[in-house]
């Protein structure tokens, strides 16, 4: 007991005394916290431009484009002449979308012709793409219901039946989970975990494979050779420690962005603590398998790097290939990800998170278990190699050799 205490004492001074690691570990975290907090901060996307060609020019037209430049969510940008290109100006104005209001417009309506309009929306990129798409459809629609109503007073029908034979049956859309559609809420916390499992793999990658790559492993684990499992907890302990600071820097962090907490915050904390394990794990087993300790660290940002996108949180994991899925299933932020969009944005019952934290138990235990016996096979290997006489030649200091 008295050695597992002097090698984790130090284990922490190594990782405090080097540089790379304080900073990427301590700073890289709250670096992309602040960044990423004051990306997503408006949490909306608001004046996307918007083109509107209108060929027609009247009265009824100008409305339509009033009332679309009242939404908060779009800015109008108004042609009275149609562009010689429209692709041109969209790209120029870098343009969501485009509404072409055609020529007889207040005519047609006015004699019931029903007029059609087009709406090219510019789906180069998707999220402002469907924000205007929404903001349009509410607003033309609106527009739409409102001219259909008055052409129906007009014609000497009362308002109250003009609107039911407008519309024959109502139909109420209520938003579930972030109503607001709030992009902060939905992103900044998941990309919060993601660089946490990467802040603790590129740690772990050396964890072992530096200790390797100095020699000084022999010398400082000689009396740890039977002891896979406590050299492993020697390598973790710290990691775990200084990942509670981390997710204390995150809570702080969540009150500055004004982004709401996780519903029942003690299944939270022990969801985070089976995830930091797991990862940390991993690492372990990486960096014990991979003795180079710049190699170790290439394959664990190869696992890391695309974690996220196949991780299902944005895209269903359901509509990926089989072999993805699988993959997906061993990185500990899938089902991580998964129990924490039910804790954050659906704010749903805790018993719904346990088979994602049944999940990361799972994964815990394997990559414990498959990282001790590769430690135990290491060890067997070093120690077998390096003969007793050179261990105590190298224990053996000056003075006592005088």
């Amino acid at each position: 007991m008295k050695e597992f205490f002097r090698l984790l004492k130090r284990e922490f001074k190594l990782f405090i005394g080097n540089s790379t690691l304080r900073t990427v570990f301590f700073l890289a975290p709250v670096f992309y916290a602040t960044l990423l907090g004051f990306v997503y901060k408006s949490g909306k996307v608001e004046n996307t431009p918007v083109l509107v060609v209108d060929r027609d020019n009247t009265p009824l037209s100008n409305q339509l484009t009033e009332m679309l430049d009242d939404n908060k969510s779009i800015k109008i940008i108004r042609y009275l002449q149609e562009p010689l290109s429209i692709k041109d100006e969209v790209i120029r104005h870098e343009a969501a979308a485009v509404v072409i209001i055609p020529s007889r417009f207040e005519g047609d309506m006015l004699q019931k012709k029903y007029p059609e309009m087009n709406v090219y929306i510019n789906t180069g990129n998707v999220l402002t793409a469907n924000f205007a798409s929404k903001a349009l459809q509410l607003t033309i629609g609106t527009f739409s219901a409102g001219a259909s109503i008055k052409a129906l007073q007009k014609a000497g029908m009362p308002a109250v039946k003009a609107a039911t034979q407008y519309e024959p049956f109502k139909a109420n859309y209520i938003t579930l989970f972030n109503t607001t559609g709030n992009y902060l809420i939905f992103m900044w916390p998941a990309m919060l975990a993601v660089v946490l499992q990467q802040v603790i793999l590129l740690a772990m990658a050396v964890s072992f494979a530096a200790e390797f790559e100095r020699g000084s492993f022999v010398k400082e684990y000689l009396k740890m050779k039977k002891w896979a499992f406590p050299t492993m907890l020697i390598k973790v302990i710290p990691i775990w420690v200084f990942s509670i600071l981390i997710v204390g820097i995150y809570y702080f962090m969540h009150m500055i962005f004004h982004v709401p907490m996780p519903e029942g915050i003690l299944n939270f904390i022990l969801l985070t603590a089976v995830f930091v394990g797991s990862v940390s794990f991993l690492g372990v087993f990486i960096s014990i398998l991979i003795p180079d300790a710049l190699k170790a660290t290439q394959i664990l940002m190869v696992i890391a790097s695309p974690a996220f996108i196949i991780s299902g949180f944005t895209w269903p994991l359901n509509a990926m290939p089989a072999f993805v899925q699988f993959i997906a299933n061993i990185i500990p932020l899938t089902p991580f990800l998964q129990a924490f969009k039910i804790l954050l944005i659906q704010k749903g019952s805790v018993e719904l998170t346990f088979p994602y934290l049944k999940h990361l138990s799972i994964l815990l235990v394997i990559y414990a278990i498959i990282g001790w016996i590769a430690l135990k096979i290491k060890l067997w290997f070093i120690f077998k190699k390096s003969a007793p006489q050179e261990i105590a030649v190298e224990n053996t200091s000056p003075e006592d050799s005088e």
